[in-house]
């Protein structure tokens, strides 16, 4: 049987690198069930030099598309042919398209580990029609200072966003024009206000950007909205069926407090009970929604029910819980709109 080796990113946050061994696992699991030619008939956690890797084999040769897809694992430094005890590098082709401070350059208290919103995106996107295609369109409806968001962007996406904290709004407005500024893309960006009966209901950050003139000149471009609102209004900023993917990390209960109208409160389930029905709605036939959730607010049975009851199907995914800290165990459920 053909045997390869995956090179794992060293994570800047230990608790994070502790599990990466096995959560690249349980991810791999899910590209070889949703996407890759061959089937991966078992991986393991092997030392080869002192160094670890996830090693697996294969029940035919990984393709050229295989090699490529493979490098967009949200932990993996590099992907070898293992020939004996010797190593083949094998040519990577990942989907990222910008500058990875994108993702790096933001520090604040609570950010979202890198490496598991790029695993939630990945896991997301594979359970829908399209995979990791081209052309998606990513909501984020708990963005925060957009993580979830700039990941979409790296893969070349469109990426749509909303959160109810003004100053995480702020913040990530000036981040992103200041970065597009730095990098010299041409773009436009734009804060209007957003209306509801002469009322004003929220803010909305519209920004189109190219890598190049010639790029903008041809229409290949890539749009990021963000919008300061309440998320159980979701409804009211963007139209149904917009997105084929929808990727959010909740807030973790009594350590952030479950914010969209729903107050303080231990469990983020009373926020997704309410949320869940207006988010599924703005999903495409064949477009699927991922949640990152604080286990000890809420057990994945009772998180299942929520999506199954807005017409979601549950998918059956390896388990991605891990340890954050004393207050957070945090988990991956993915459903998908039925086509």
């Amino acid at each position: 049987m053909p045997r390869y080796a995956l090179l794992i990113l060293p994570a800047f946050n230990r608790v994070y690198g502790e599990s990466s061994i096995r959560l690249t696992r349980a991810e791999l699991a899910v590209f070889s069930a949703r996407a890759l030619e061959g089937e991966i008939l078992g991986s393991d956690e092997t030392r080869i030099g002192g160094v670890p890797y996830v090693t697996f084999e294969t029940s035919q040769p990984l393709s050229e598309p295989d090699v490529h897809l493979l490098s967009n694992l949200s932990s993996v430094y590099a992907v070898f042919g293992l020939e004996g005890d010797l190593l083949r590098p094998l040519g990577m082709r990942p989907r990222d398209r910008l500058s990875s401070d994108l993702i790096t350059i933001q520090k604040y208290a609570g950010k979202t580990n890198e490496h598991f919103t790029k695993l939630l995106l990945n896991v997301t996107a594979l359970a829908g029609d399209k995979g990791l295609g081209d052309g998606l369109q990513v909501f984020d409806p708990m963005c925060g200072r957009g993580t979830t968001l700039n990941q979409a962007l790296m893969y070349g996406y469109d990426a749509y966003g909303l959160d109810v904290d003004g100053k995480d709004f702020e913040a990530y407005t000036g981040f992103i024009k200041t970065w597009l500024r730095n990098k010299r893309l041409k773009h436009t960006a734009e804060i209007v206000p957003v209306r509801r009966e002469r009322a004003l209901a929220g803010r909305r950050l519209n920004v189109t950007f190219g890598l190049s003139k010639e790029a903008v000149k041809a229409g290949d471009v890539q749009h990021l909205t963000v919008v300061n609102a309440d998320t159980l209004k979701s409804r009211e900023f963007f139209k149904p069926r917009s997105f084929d993917v929808l990727a959010t990390d909740a807030p973790y209960g009594v350590q952030h407090g479950s914010k969209g109208g729903a107050g303080l409160s231990r469990s983020p389930l009373e926020l997704l009970a309410k949320a869940v029905p207006g988010w599924a709605e703005l999903l495409r036939p064949g477009g699927a929604m991922g949640i990152a959730w604080n286990t000890y607010g809420g057990k994945s049975e009772e998180l299942a029910r929520i999506l199954t009851d807005a017409g979601l199907q549950v998918m059956d995914y390896p388990d991605f819980e891990h340890w954050v800290d004393q207050a957070i165990v945090r988990d991956i459920i993915v459903a998908r709109r039925p086509a």
